[in-house]
């Protein structure tokens, strides 16, 4: 571990160093929004700015480190929105978007991952691999029996590009009037949960695929 500064507090180690860079980073976002910088994080933390590039190597590291980290909280209020009754894959599906649409405004951190700028996912391409994690984590959170509706991984990853690519219409072009509400998810029903059902089995049951 490199020890210099942190205002005569010094880490005790490389994990707590990184654990008090991106809670200062939060600090930051907070306080003075999405155009936090290292340089601001390195004042907020009582070090110099080499201190924090030796943990991130940029700007954008830094704030999709931080993005990422607490998109776990995030995560929570998606499946305490959703309840734990089971639910069919499409309604699953049309109420988390459309939740996460309208809850990105709020949400500073995720905002930095799913929102538009130069951090986000789509600056990535929805395809990445951070893009696809984070949208894997969202949906194997749902409270969906996924095999039982005929999707195996291959499925879910199709189902996670799609919804990304959604996302990044309703982010980049909301309407005129943005739909929100009831009309957000009544078209989201037609345009991505019909999509969704169609892909279930019919029978409900996991779909088995001959030998190549």
């Amino acid at each position: 571990m490199r020890q210099h500064g942190w205002s005569g507090d010094l880490p005790r180690s490389d994990e707590e160093a990184v654990r008090r860079i991106l809670d200062a980073t939060r600090a930051c976002i907070d306080r003075d929004g999405s155009d936090t910088g290292i340089s601001d994080v390195a004042r907020e933390l009582g070090v110099t700015r080499q201190t924090v590039y030796r943990y991130f190597r940029t700007t954008d590291d830094l704030l999709i480190a931080t993005a990422i980290d607490s998109s776990a909280a995030f995560l929570d209020r998606v499946e305490a929105h959703l309840g734990r009754d089971e639910r069919r894959p499409e309604d699953a599906v049309v109420e988390a978007l459309a939740f996460t649409l309208e809850r990105l405004p709020h949400e500073p951190y995720v905002g930095l991952l799913l929102g538009p700028g130069r951090v986000s996912v789509y600056s990535w391409g929805v395809t990445a691999g951070p893009a696809l994690a984070l949208g894997r984590s969202i949906v194997e959170r749902f409270p969906v029996d996924w095999p039982t509706h005929g999707y195996g991984d291959a499925e879910l990853e199709g189902l996670v590009e799609q919804m990304l690519r959604m996302a990044q219409s309703f982010v980049v072009d909301p309407g005129s009037p943005p739909r929100a509400g009831v009309e957000l998810r009544k078209y989201l029903r037609r345009w991505l949960g019909t999509a969704v059902a169609a892909s279930a089995s019919s029978d409900d049951t996991p779909q088995t695929r001959a030998p190549a």
